[in-house]
This record gives structure tokens, C-alpha cells and sequence, in this order.
């Protein structure tokens, strides 16, 4: 009995402690746009093989998109949360 009460509270904890999925089930977007009315500021996406998020920005001309930046060139406020992710914009632009 108590091993497996002590194997159910293992599981359980295991359960709790699993990563939330990326985005919220929103897609993860890949390129240098994020996906149009769907992808959120601080959200997950990839570009030019790197890890980055989507952010307000002019640099890839994505229109009304967010911008998906590489986070090597991003400069990130860890005390300003964003979406529940730390603020983020690209190193240089204003409010940076």
C-alpha cells in the first residue's frame, strides 16, 4: 500500500511539474513573420535556425504581423513581464 501511494504521489508530481506547452497550443511560428492573428507578443517561433519571439517591430516589414527576432538579438527586461514571458524587443529600437 504504500508503495503505491508513494508511486501514485510520484506521478502526480511528475504531472505538475511538465513544461506548459509553447504558445499555449498556438502555433509556433517559422520565418521571419509571425502568424497573423493568431501569435501573441513573447510568443515562442524560429527563424534563420534560431530560437526567438515574436515582437513589434519594422526590421522584416511583416506588416500588421508580429516580427519573430532571434533572442541573440534581443534585449530582455527579466523584471517587466509580458504575456507572463519576460519583455523583449529588438536591441536598439526605441522603449529598449
Amino acid at each position: 500500500m504504500k508503495l503505491t501511494l508513494a508511486l501514485a504521489l510520484s506521478i502526480a508530481s511528475l504531472a505538475l511539474a511538465a513544461p506548459r506547452p509553447q504558445n499555449d497550443n498556438r502555433p509556433v511560428a517559422i520565418g521571419a513573420c509571425c502568424v497573423a492573428n493568431t501569435s501573441l507578443k513573447q510568443d515562442v517561433c524560429n527563424v534563420n535556425g534560431s530560437t526567438g519571439r515574436c515582437i513589434p517591430s519594422a526590421a522584416n516589414g511583416c506588416g500588421a504581423a508580429l516580427t519573430c527576432i532571434e533572442d541573440a538579438r534581443l534585449t530582455c527586461d527579466a523584471n517587466t513581464l509580458e504575456r507572463g514571458r519576460p519583455l523583449c524587443r529588438l536591441a536598439g529600437e526605441a522603449g529598449v
